[in-house]
């Protein structure tokens, strides 16, 4: 009867503490500071001075298709996540689209950089998937990455644009690690439960727990 008790509580003390799962990877849903942004801010990417708007779109869907890359390459280990599976559908769904944004981009760097501009583009795209490679805080960048790869593969052709204005803040805030607060300990804000004493003499022949014994 006693260890039944023990049990009971600290089960109640769990539940009490841990709130229902809102995502896959995390009991408790974790804030990325998600809100719109455009291509020209600097949380974007690498700096690509002078461009323009087409330039700094191309260079916003550019950075979010290498984020999704990484994704698919770092996040396998959970299939629930489908990862590469997501990643291949938005290369075929989005194919036109991730295409002009490519030209677009090519383009600008020899613009700028004239016959320099393809390796200054290549070392661009190298530095770009670089700085989506994350360990410390792989799980909040793989759960924020598979969200925002479902929500491309639903959006209509030609509407991945809209996609990455709407997550792409999101999508670099998540390279930051975060911890999981259901798996903290903070006094402040769970109540431990009191545990029933254990001695022979707060119990009854029936198992029941003496009223002197009651925890107050």
């Amino acid at each position: 009867m006693r260890k039944y008790c023990v049990r009971s509580v600290l089960a109640a003390g769990l539940l009490a503490a841990v709130s229902p799962a809102l995502s896959q990877l995390y009991f408790t849903e974790q804030n990325f500071k998600p809100g719109p942004i455009e291509g020209s801010d600097p949380l974007v990417g690498l700096p690509i001075p002078g461009a323009t708007p087409a330039e700094y779109r191309a260079h916003l869907l550019w950075n979010m298709r290498a984020g999704l890359n990484v994704a698919a390459l770092q996040c396998q280990f959970s299939p629930y996540l489908r990862s590469v599976q997501n990643y291949n559908g938005i290369l075929a769904h989005h194919s036109a689209e991730l295409a002009s944004a490519y030209s677009t981009l090519n383009g600008y760097f020899k613009r700028v950089h004239g016959a320099r501009g393809q390796k200054q583009f290549d070392d661009y795209t190298t530095i770009t998937y670089n700085n989506f490679s994350t360990l410390q805080a792989q799980m909040g960048f793989c759960q924020v990455a598979s969200d925002i790869a479902k929500e491309a593969l639903a959006a209509p052709k030609g509407g991945l644009y809209a996609v990455g204005q709407r997550r792409m803040r999101e999508l670099r805030n998540a390279l930051v690690p975060v911890q999981e607060a259901a798996m903290a300990y903070n006094p402040y804000s769970i109540t431990v439960p009191t545990l029933p004493p254990l001695r022979d003499d707060c119990w009854d022949k029936k198992g029941q727990l003496k009223s002197k014994c009651a925890p107050r």
